[in-house]
């Protein structure tokens, strides 16, 4: 599967949630390329549901470190309250600063959209388009 996303960016996928598993199955890591067609590291970060917030803020910690161009944050919060995943999907902000492409399924989209740039939605058919986000200004 092909997909381009903007580098600098934290990208959601919306959708049910099965298509968007399947979705985040059929990316291949080893395949990432940059804009100009070289090949690009990409990292998945994911952790047990076990694992406190603390291990998972040190393994996107440990994303920004080394050369990175793409994050596949793979229901990196699964099992956490909600402020740890707040404090998680947060963390990746960082790494967006860092210019790297991210891309996160979060067992709470919502929570997700919250330090979204973009989203990406997913269908029953498991076609993905774009999802034009409006944010209410008051």
């Amino acid at each position: 599967m092909s997909l381009r996303l903007p580098t600098g960016s934290i990208t959601v996928l919306l959708g049910p949630s099965v298509q968007r598993r399947r979705m985040m199955n059929r990316l291949d890591d080893a395949s990432g390329r940059c804009a100009d067609g070289h090949d690009a590291v990409v990292r998945r970060l994911g952790a047990r549901a076990t694992e406190s917030a603390a291990d998972r803020l040190a393994i996107v910690d440990a994303a920004r470190r080394g050369p990175t161009a793409m994050v596949l944050a793979d229901r990196l919060t699964d099992g956490l309250d909600a402020h740890d995943r707040s404090a998680v999907l947060s963390a990746l902000r960082a790494v967006a600063a860092d210019g790297v492409a991210v891309l996160v399924d979060d067992i709470d989209p919502v929570a997700a959209l919250a330090v979204a740039d973009g989203a990406l939605r997913v269908d029953e058919r498991g076609e993905v388009r774009v999802e034009e986000l409006a944010y209410l200004a008051s």
